[in-house]
């Protein structure tokens, strides 16, 4: 998983999917679904059961749509569980 694209754009881009069906500064679970299938094609929820669970995960404070923190937070969950993965393989 790269740090950025190297023209100044994240790696994987909130603002592109946040707003389409509401407010610009959070995702719905429609948003976040396309997000997650289209731009982070890691196995991380193959079924909609594992995807309602992600989504439940990643939404701290249980309000039905995805802040950019908590976002943050979740893609920085995953940099550190890819990064564990990878030491333990080696």
């Amino acid at each position: 998983m790269s740090v950025g694209t190297g023209h100044g754009k994240p790696p994987v881009p909130f603002h592109e999917y946040s707003g389409r069906d509401c407010d610009r500064g959070t995702l719905t679970k429609k948003e976040m679904k396309e997000l997650i299938q289209k731009e982070l094609p890691l196995g991380l929820a193959s079924t909609l059961a594992e995807m309602e669970a992600v989504l439940l995960d990643m939404d701290q404070n249980c309000d039905g749509i995805v802040s950019f923190q908590e976002y943050f937070t979740f893609l920085g969950t995953l940099v550190s569980i890819y990064s564990e993965s990878l030491k333990e393989n080696k």
